[in-house]
């Protein structure tokens, strides 16, 4: 499978400009709070928007907020299936989430959103229950996507908590939709 046109992996050390996370300043420990926070946040940043504002794209290559919150619900089970396997398997190669071809093929905002609220809600404490499972040594096991971007278990979390505190914002602040890992 040609992967060339993937948009990179953030940076073990990634600063997101936008959102403010610096991902050398975020524990394993905050990591997994600003996890836990993803659900009430986002049904936070929903409800505070009008109806009609919930469907229906803002701008070209923007995702509406029904599409942002059917992605969260996605990094949650995603990321809970890489900190698994990353824990359980030496180094695995980890699949695309393939996050732009997911909101079309999956009509993402046609989503019922409090029902993927619902969903995310669920979802989110099985990524927990898999952190929890580490080891202090466990976060430095490797997992790779492509051949040059190896990453850690403790990226992998810390990524996890930046799609929900990015794209939760995103919701109320929509800014130009980038295709992630």
């Amino acid at each position: 499978m040609d992967r060339s046109d993937l948009p990179p992996l953030a940076a073990e050390d990634h600063v997101c400009d936008p959102c403010g996370m610096r991902f050398a300043d975020l524990t394993v420990e905050q990591a997994g709070e600003l996890v836990a926070a993803v659900p009430a946040r986002a049904r936070a940043a929903v409800a505070a928007l009008e109806p009609a504002r919930r469907h229906g794209r803002p701008s070209e290559g923007v995702w509406s907020a029904a599409e942002y919150v059917c992605h969260l619900r996605d990094v949650a089970m995603a990321f809970t299936i890489r900190l698994h396997r990353v824990r359980t398997e030496d180094r695995p190669a980890l699949e695309p989430v393939f996050n732009d071809l997911r909101a079309r093929r999956f009509r993402y905002d046609d989503h019922d959103v409090d029902a993927v609220l619902d969903q995310l809600g669920i979802v989110t404490p099985g990524l927990l229950v898999e952190a929890a499972r580490f080891s202090e040594a466990d976060w430095d096991r490797t997992c790779t996507r492509l051949p040059h971007e190896e990453r850690t278990a403790r990226w992998l979390l810390r990524q996890a908590a930046h799609e929900g505190v990015h794209h939760v914002a995103d919701i109320t602040a929509p800014c130009e939709r980038t295709s992630g890992p």
